[in-house]
């Protein structure tokens, strides 16, 4: 009866053993969770308006640029500007010793005056004559004789009065006046100095820059490109408009437009000299200036994938894709270029409403699930 009673309860002890430890079993697997796979940010791409910037180096110049020189030689006297002032047309900017010049004037006009009275003895003489001449009291030679003498004497003044409009332009050019309305440059010269028309440097450069010019040089297959998507409707287009990109980074306000071309390729560089004209009515820019030129090719409907989503296997790109199922897997993708800090991919890599990874991809790799994350809230697959 005892080993009956043992065994009963060695039975009743084995079964109450299962039972526990199924028990645990099940609380163990209500307690797992499904992998919702690595929490990363995703984005979906989508078609938006992109631009893809080219750069040019260029130089600036006013639209009139003019080098004051002096027409006539001698000693500069007085200089009415300083550098960097805004000159009116026709303002006076130097004054050339003139004491010279003037008593050359001086001499042609009293030269003149001889001529005039040499005219008018002759017609005198012509005059009184005449009567003689019609009585026919004097010879046909005589009368042909001062007749000459009368021409003479007039071309003689014509002569004299030349000379004498000669020395007062001379005269004239010893004040040197502003050709055109503009800044005035470095005046290199100060009062006391000699100056001459050969001399090889300028009293002063003379810069109009309401409007400016900006030269700049592109190689010869970056201007066939540029000229052929220019007119291309079909797709992608140049922006008739370009963008200065100043010396401190900066974009200047005003747009400019390419106007002009040097008309042929340097055979020595194997590039072309373009140049564009930018409005500025606060003279901002000055000529020597130097900036960029920014020319931009528009992409109405441009796939962009963050530069920073991307990859690298020796010169090749990648990113991680999501499927259906938010299954990371990774693509490689061709590029047509930057705009910003995105890249321009082409549609054979990539297509709208796409899911990529964002960041995060050093812990990825592809058949990883990843639970997609936009702006700190969960993405489902249909986001």
């Amino acid at each position: 009866m005892k080993n009956y009673t043992y065994k009963s309860l060695s039975v009743y002890g084995s079964m109450m053993m299962a039972v526990m430890l199924l028990a645990t079993f099940i609380s163990c697997k209500e307690e797992e969770k499904p992998d919702e796979g690595l929490p990363l940010p995703v984005m979906a791409l989508k078609e938006q308006n992109a631009a893809k910037g080219f750069e040019y180096i260029g130089s600036i110049e006013g639209v009139e640029t003019v080098e004051i020189r002096p027409q006539v030689d001698g000693i500069l006297e007085e200089i009415y500007v300083d550098e960097g002032d805004f000159v009116e047309k026709d303002q006076p900017l130097f004054k050339v010793n003139s004491q010279p010049y003037m008593e050359d004037y001086k001499n042609a006009m009293a030269n003149v005056a001889l001529e005039r009275a040499k005219v008018e003895k002759a017609k005198s003489d012509l005059e009184r004559l005449q009567p003689l001449i019609d009585n026919e009291v004097i010879s046909e030679v005589r009368k042909k004789s001062v007749e000459a003498d009368y021409q003479v004497a007039k071309s003689s003044l014509e002569r004299a009065q030349a000379q004498a409009a000669n020395m007062r332009i001379n005269l004239d050019f010893t004040t040197i006046k502003a050709p055109v309305s503009g800044f005035i440059g470095r005046i290199p010269k100060s009062p006391g100095n000699v100056v001459k028309q050969t001399d090889s440097e300028p009293l002063t450069v003379l810069s109009k820059v309401d409007n400016i010019y900006v030269y700049f040089s592109m190689s010869e297959s970056d201007y066939l490109y540029y000229e052929r998507s220019k007119n291309d409707t079909l797709s992608n287009k140049m922006n008739s408009k370009v963008k200065l990109v100043l010396a401190d980074g900066s974009i200047y306000e005003h747009p400019g437009r390419v106007d002009a071309n040097s008309g042929q390729i340097d055979k020595s560089t194997g590039s072309i000299t373009l140049r564009a004209r930018f409005n500025n009515p606060d003279t901002l820019l000055r000529s020597g200036n130097t900036g960029k030129v920014l020319m931009e090719e528009l992409y109405p409907k441009a796939i962009l994938v963050p530069q920073r989503s991307t990859t690298y296997i020796q010169d090749k790109k990648f990113v991680f894709v999501l499927d259906e199922n938010n299954i990371a897997h990774r693509r490689e993708i061709e590029t047509e270029g930057r705009s910003g800090d995105n890249y321009i991919v082409s549609r054979e890599s990539l297509s709208p409403d796409e899911r990529i990874v964002v960041s995060g991809l050093d812990k990825l790799a592809t058949g990883i699930k990843v639970k997609p994350i936009k702006r700190g809230r969960l993405l489902s697959t249909s986001n």
